[in-house]
């Protein structure tokens, strides 16, 4: 009788660490869901998940970023409580933040591709601060655009109240999320100066 056994590799070790890393930025994004502040001039809060979408695309790549993103929309779908104040299902994801929420897979892929430069993952650290903020303001915008159409559709609003409402709200508060991801991105930097 033979003892000889052969080893098979369902998936390769650099996929399986690309997945847990989507997971923990996803997870971390659904905890940065509970950090919100009223906004005094918009229906919707504000909240630390946009920093989650920024830190996905710089960290991850356009690919496992916006993968990323995609987990947190399906946790958040089927009942995990990851979205805005702990809500969760497909009502939030068609609800007055449901445009903001749509656009995090877009929005991570295409910050991803603007700082690693096409779908090669670089080190960020590496990228110029311009490319940096750059790729986020980019990101931004692509959540605006989402979020101002989904928010005049579920509230019936026109486009130029949304984007008030919607997108001018916000700005000070993005800026400040940009200036976080960047110093994350830039720490290993600023900590050796």
């Amino acid at each position: 009788m033979s003892t000889d056994t052969a080893s098979v590799e369902l998936v390769g070790e650099e996929t399986a660490e690309n997945v847990a890393r989507a997971a923990l930025l996803a997870a971390l994004t659904g905890a940065f869901a509970y950090v919100s502040f009223p906004n005094p001039v918009s229906p919707v809060d504000i909240s630390l998940q946009v920093l989650g979408v920024f830190l996905a695309g710089i960290l991850l790549g356009p690919v496992w970023g916006g993968l990323s993103m995609a987990f947190y929309l399906l946790a958040g779908a089927v009942g995990a409580p990851v979205f805005l104040g702990g809500s969760s299902g497909l009502g939030a994801l068609f609800g007055q933040s449901g445009g903001y929420l749509w656009s995090y897979p877009v929005a991570a892929f295409a910050i991803g591709a603007i700082v690693h430069g096409g779908l090669q993952i670089r080190d960020p650290a590496e990228r110029s601060l311009v490319r940096l903020v750059g790729a986020m303001v980019v990101g931004t915008a692509i959540i605006y655009a989402f979020g101002v159409v989904g928010l005049a559709l579920v509230l019936d609003m026109t486009l130029r109240a949304a984007f008030v409402a919607g997108a001018a709200a916000f700005i000070p508060a993005e800026a400040f999320k940009i200036a976080a991801a960047v110093g994350v991105v830039r720490s290993d930097q600023i900590a050796a100066a």
